[in-house]
């Protein structure tokens, strides 16, 4: 049994829980909070609610610690230093600071002899793998990313840190006609802003700046400056009974060329009920990749694309060549 502690209790973390109950190898040791442990009641009822000072210890009895922060400030700081004291596995999501997250979280894991799987999802996660599949198999094409329509949960977070916001949803629209385009075989050349445009729903404080809170959106950069953004502001009602889910998807679409007149379009897409969910289901795959990485003697910082896909699967070797081979 993979022994797995949970960082944070939110959306993620509860995907995270449900996930681990679908691994008949994973076993949820412990959740650990910033809040009052006896505040929280998780669903797991063999699991211990414990405070983060237990696992500012560095002996809390877990294989691998799932942190389930946001990417805009909590990783950058919680990942590093828990590399320092266990085997860890993030979601960080901020594509254009990866290179330096990562660097952060090798110096500490591999100071510590530990492993530490960073930007685990869907984008960054499976999407990247099928980027870099589609690329490697095809040099000659391009590939185009499409997200939405769904609520991105750390774009949703990021607004949620502003000074004056209660709550947000924020959902990513891809332009229909860049999508069209792109499956078409056109190959068009397309800015971050006609791919994409993004849309905010936000409770604010009584009394907050609004105009300032819709600037401070629409102007932040590697989430939204380089956008098309619309901000709405709108009741906790509202929220309630309209943006209550947390659905998302996309797609990963390669055109290339083989040789003269051989054009092929390759493309991989998810549909999802709940984004949190299927990123804490791709999370504990990966969780199970560190516990092997970790006990063949690695050591380091890792991505998705640094790990066999055998490393994820619950099936032994023989049963992976005898039946998805």
């Amino acid at each position: 049994m993979v022994k797995i502690g949970i960082l944070g209790y939110g959306n993620l973390g509860r995907g995270v829980e449900a996930a681990i109950k679908k691994n008949s190898d994973m076993e949820l040791v412990a959740v650990y909070t910033r809040r009052d442990p006896k505040s929280l009641t998780i669903n797991t009822d063999t699991a211990a609610v414990k405070s983060t000072a237990d696992l500012d210890t560095g002996k809390e009895d877990i294989d691998v610690l799932v942190i389930c922060g946001g990417s805009a400030t909590d990783l950058p700081e919680m990942t590093p230093k828990y590399a320092a004291m266990y085997n860890v596995i993030d979601s960080f999501d901020t594509h254009a600071k990866i290179p330096e997250h990562f660097e952060n979280v090798d110096k500490a894991s591999k100071q510590a002899g530990k492993i530490g799987i960073i930007s685990c999802g869907w984008d960054p996660g499976m999407f990247s793998l099928n980027r870099v599949y589609a690329e490697s198999v095809m040099p000659d094409g391009q590939a185009y990313t499409f997200w939405g329509k769904g609520v991105s949960q750390g774009h949703s977070d990021a607004v949620r840190r502003i000074d004056g916001v209660k709550d947000c949803r924020q959902y990513t629209v891809p332009v229909p006609e860049a999508l069209d385009k792109v499956r078409n075989g056109e190959n068009p050349e397309l800015t971050t802003r006609e791919k994409h445009t993004r849309e905010c729903f936000v409770v604010a404080e009584e009394g907050a700046d609004l105009a300032r809170i819709e600037n401070e959106i629409k102007t932040m950069p590697n989430y939204f400056s380089d956008y098309d953004t619309t901000v709405n502001f709108i009741s906790e009602e509202e929220m309630k009974r309209d943006h209550s889910g947390l659905p998302h998807g996309g797609s990963v679409i390669y055109s290339g060329t083989s040789s003269d007149g051989n054009n092929h379009v390759i493309e991989y897409s998810l549909k999802l009920d709940s984004n949190p969910e299927f990123t804490g289901s791709v999370l504990i795959a990966y969780a199970r990749a560190a516990f092997r990485l970790f006990n063949e003697g690695i050591s380091g910082a890792k991505t998705v694309l640094d790990i066999a896909p055998a490393y994820l699967s619950a099936k032994s070797g023989e049963e992976l060549r005898a039946h998805s081979l």
